[in-house]
């Protein structure tokens, strides 16, 4: 490992946080994705199947920015592991009810309950925050950490996939529970590095949703989130057309693989100018990223451009973080990565429910002109919204604001 990450794990404590992050969010790629191969091939329905995976991930866009409210004003050990019971309850009876054929309205309704599931990146990467906040380190630790995610979605479709078509249909989202309660368990018995709460008495109890340039985040990665999840329901799909449904994992590995890659790249470097600049290339990169797909026609030529689409995820999801870091109050910072991640997860959840119906009503082939229209999508909101990033940035701290403002580079 480079020099510039093994100093990251200097800190007593770093490791084991980590490597319980990177447990934790495996079910991140594991479980949408294991409800979509689990149900499509105990019904066919992959309607039925996005929907599903739709509703998990709605629900997730509800109840963790709630949740990690509740982690900044009490700290992680005592909001996330009821949070995690609460999933696991879920997501055991949605495997129960698709194996026994139960209603629909039941699988929607455990659907729902999972998505109680509290956000693990959020949590380390607050971590990170506490111990390098003001240090140059603090980008390479969220450089590294999207390189986790990144891992994590590589390994993911491809273990929860193949467990479910090799094994037995609800095998994936099985062990993606599993992962769950492990990595919630093992991180929050980690006392030493848990950021200190910061009680509602020691500042207001506003969501940190009000922050100007967090709405533009927000808005921006709810489209980026249709290209995440459509790109993924679409691929099975289309991977299942062609009579090799098993290697859709590998292909959306790939894609997973390209952001990694870009990824430890850019926590090796450092930035100069505007992160704002670098952040609106990096969605107008990712828009332009899909078009290739509209005119796939195999396998080989999907991974390929997933790959080459990849190469652009990751520099912009660390330059996101960063940029929050820049803009969110302190005692609200564990919310604000939180939010982020929810219009992501909202997005996943429009576009995997419209590809789905895409899918049953003209193929898998027609379906990936959803992600080329989301990713246009991203790239006018980003514009639109560019102004509330280039403006003053009011840094905060937990129990009292501290008003220092620095001036950011326009543009002209």
């Amino acid at each position: 490992m480079p020099s510039p990450y093994r100093a990251l794990f200097a800190a007593p404590g770093s490791k084991g946080f980590s490597a319980a992050g990177f447990l934790g969010r495996m079910p991140l790629s594991m479980m949408g994705i294991g409800v979509v191969t689990m149900v499509s091939q105990l019904t066919g329905r992959y309607g039925l199947a996005g929907a599903l995976a739709a509703t998990m991930a709605l629900s997730a866009a509800v109840l963790g920015p709630r949740t990690s409210r509740l982690v900044d004003q009490y700290g992680q050990r005592r909001v996330l592991r009821p949070a995690a019971l609460c999933a696991l309850t879920a997501a055991t009876g949605l495997l129960l009810a698709a194996r026994q054929g139960l209603p629909d309205w039941v699988l929607f309704g455990c659907a729902a309950g999972v998505g109680a599931v509290p956000s693990l990146g959020a949590m380390v990467r607050a971590r990170w925050a506490a111990l390098y906040r003001g240090s140059p380190r603090l980008h390479t630790a969220y450089s590294f950490e999207s390189v986790v995610d990144e891992v994590c979605f590589i390994l993911g479709p491809i273990v929860s996939i193949g467990l479910s078509t090799r094994w037995f249909p609800e095998a994936g989202p099985l062990l993606a529970a599993c992962f769950l309660a492990v990595g919630v368990c093992w991180l929050t018995a980690q006392r030493a590095t848990e950021p200190a709460p910061h009680p509602r008495g020691q500042h207001d109890s506003g969501s940190a949703l009000r922050t100007p340039a967090l709405r533009v985040f927000v808005a921006t990665f709810v489209a980026t989130g249709a290209v995440f999840g459509s790109v993924d329901v679409i691929t099975v799909a289309f991977a299942d057309e062609l009579g090799h449904k098993a290697a859709a994992s590998v292909v959306l590995a790939l894609y997973a693989a390209g952001s990694c890659v870009a990824g430890l790249v850019f926590g090796l470097l450092r930035p100069q100018g505007a992160p704002e600049h670098r952040w609106l290339l990096g969605v107008c990169a990712q828009a332009v990223s899909m078009i290739p797909l509209l005119l796939v026609g195999n396998l080989l030529f999907l991974a390929v451009a997933l790959f080459v689409a990849g190469l652009f995820v990751a520099p912009t999801m660390i330059t996101t973080m960063g940029l929050i870091e820049q803009h969110v109050p302190r005692a609200r910072l564990t919310e604000g990565m939180t939010w982020v991640s929810t219009g992501l997860t909202v997005g996943v959840a429009l576009g995997a429910s419209v590809s789905g119906w895409v899918i049953d009503a003209s193929g898998a082939r027609a379906a990936y002109g959803v992600p080329a229209v989301s990713g246009a999508v991203a790239v006018v909101v980003g514009f639109l919204g560019y102004r509330r990033l280039s403006g003053p940035v009011r840094r905060r701290g937990g129990s009292h604001e501290h008003h220092s403002e620095r001036e950011e580079h326009h543009v002209a």
